[in-house]
């Protein structure tokens, strides 16, 4: 029994010398998405010389005194539609400013010719 259990402790301790990594050595741990990233170096708090300049003040939204001169007018009349387009011509130029389009992904202008037809 003595004996067994001798081979039995030799063995686990070989298994533990085995299974742990030096302490140098940092290999990446799978990480569940849950608190700190084990990955990640540890991010120290550093003092800050010059703070950053406070944030410069927000535009004026060009729309607001239009959306409110349009709930004024009477509903889908001449004037409504004007001051309705002139909104919505600003909103596209406000898209048109944030959207970016990669040069491949725009297709050339087409031919003269007409390349759908039969296949005859």
């Amino acid at each position: 029994m003595m004996r067994h259990g001798f081979v039995l402790l030799t063995f686990c301790a070989a298994l533990m010398g085995c299974t742990a990594a030096p302490a140098q050595e940092r290999r990446p741990v799978a990480w569940d998405g849950l608190g700190q990233n084990p990955n990640r170096p540890a991010l120290t708090k550093r003092r800050v010389t010059n703070p950053a300049p406070p944030p410069a003040p927000a535009q004026a939204d060009p729309n607001q005194e239009r959306e409110r001169v349009l709930g004024t007018l009477r509903p889908y009349s001449e004037a409504w539609w004007a001051v309705h387009d002139e909104i919505e011509a600003e909103k596209d130029k406000q898209l048109g400013t944030k959207l970016v389009i990669c040069p491949r992904c725009v297709q050339s202008p087409p031919s003269a010719e007409d390349v759908t037809g039969s296949i005859r």
